[in-house]
């Protein structure tokens, strides 16, 4: 596929850009470049081979995400700036 100059204007215009004519032609080439390296990989012979989402075997390290409510209030509120009633003191926030 070839990228033509309203090929330019228009992905620039997408992207909010306005490009000067040298930058225009570097566009025009980079994209050329791309899409020829794409058709290049679409050569390839990719039967049989399993679709993957990452090249390296990554799995899940989060720990199980498991609710621990314990009774530490007295514990929470010592860092409290204020304190009222047991719970944190805030300025008012709404009129």
């Amino acid at each position: 596929m070839e990228i033509t100059d309203s090929t330019i204007d228009y992905v620039a215009a997408l992207a909010k850009l306005e490009l000067s004519s040298e930058e225009k032609e570097k566009a025009k080439k980079d994209l050329g470049s791309i899409l020829d390296y794409m058709a290049t990989m679409n050569e390839l012979d990719t039967d049989g081979i399993e679709p993957m989402s990452h090249v390296f075997p990554i799995r899940n390290v989060f720990r199980e995400d498991v609710v621990t409510n314990q009774n530490n209030r007295e514990a929470l509120l010592q860092n409290a700036p204020e304190k009222k009633d047991g719970c944190f003191k805030v300025p008012k926030t709404v009129e």
